[in-house]
């Protein structure tokens, strides 16, 4: 599904195409059905994940937006491989980069594949501390479609066990194995009080680029975003 770069290619999504469908939309709030976790109910996750693994050093594998705005402290990076998972647009969002009305569509990992991404080494100390901005930052709904779960990475330096969100394919926000046309069409229009989806589509692909990595799948998703943007308002194509 991916490649390191061997010629770089100009991408066909440009920030100048991106405006012309920015926008802020209302937040509607959480989804009918669902809540948000309260810091007790976040504290309890981070204990689930230490339960199941306490790492001495506290990795974390980037391969969407933490690759583009981790808002975390970090001492060290590399590029990694997760064998077995594979990007795509399978969460469905009614708010942040979508509404009720025109619900966008979020990276995640799910089945199948492998992924090129960023591994990201935390600081030492306060593990839990961590852990628990992470799981604000990452998990939106109550019950949650994007979940923790540590993975095997590979690394130029070895193997590691690090901290990655995944789809649950039995969450009621999951929307995997759409086609591609149908990914860019919700992309090129969804927006919410975040902004819009083709922002992010826009930075995640030029961060993954900037960093050598090509995913095949999102290299078309763009092309095919930037053609719709340019036919829906009469720009360069």
């Amino acid at each position: 599904m991916e490649r390191k770069l061997a010629g770089r290619k100009p991408m066909a999504l440009t920030a100048e195409l991106v405006a012309q469908v920015e926008r802020v939309e209302p937040d509607p709030g959480p989804e009918p059905g669902t809540s948000e976790h309260t810091d007790a109910e976040f504290d309890c996750l981070v204990e689930q994940l230490l339960s199941q693994y306490r790492p001495d050093t506290l990795w974390v594998f980037a391969y969407g937006s933490l690759i583009w705005n981790p808002e975390f402290a970090h001492v060290e990076q590399r590029p990694a491989t997760a064998t077995g998972w594979h990007r795509s647009f399978c969460l469905k969002l009614t708010r942040w980069r979508g509404t009720r009305e025109l619900p966008a569509l979020m990276l995640a990992l799910d089945r199948g594949g492998s992924c090129n991404g960023i591994v990201y080494r935390l600081p030492a100390e306060d593990h839990f501390g961590q852990l628990g901005q992470l799981m604000r930052r990452e998990i939106d709904a109550n019950p949650p479609t994007n979940v923790p779960c540590w993975i095997k990475v590979k690394t130029r330096d070895g193997p590691l066990r690090a901290l990655a969100f995944v789809a649950a394919p039995n969450g009621s926000a999951y929307a995997g194995r759409l086609p591609l046309e149908q990914v860019a069409d919700t992309l090129a229009r969804a927006a919410g009080h975040w902004g819009s989806s083709a922002q992010y589509l826009l930075r995640t692909v030029s961060k993954l680029e900037e960093s050598g990595i090509r995913d095949r799948n999102l290299w078309r998703i763009q092309d095919l975003v930037a053609r719709q943007i340019a036919a829906s308002t009469g720009g360069a194509d």
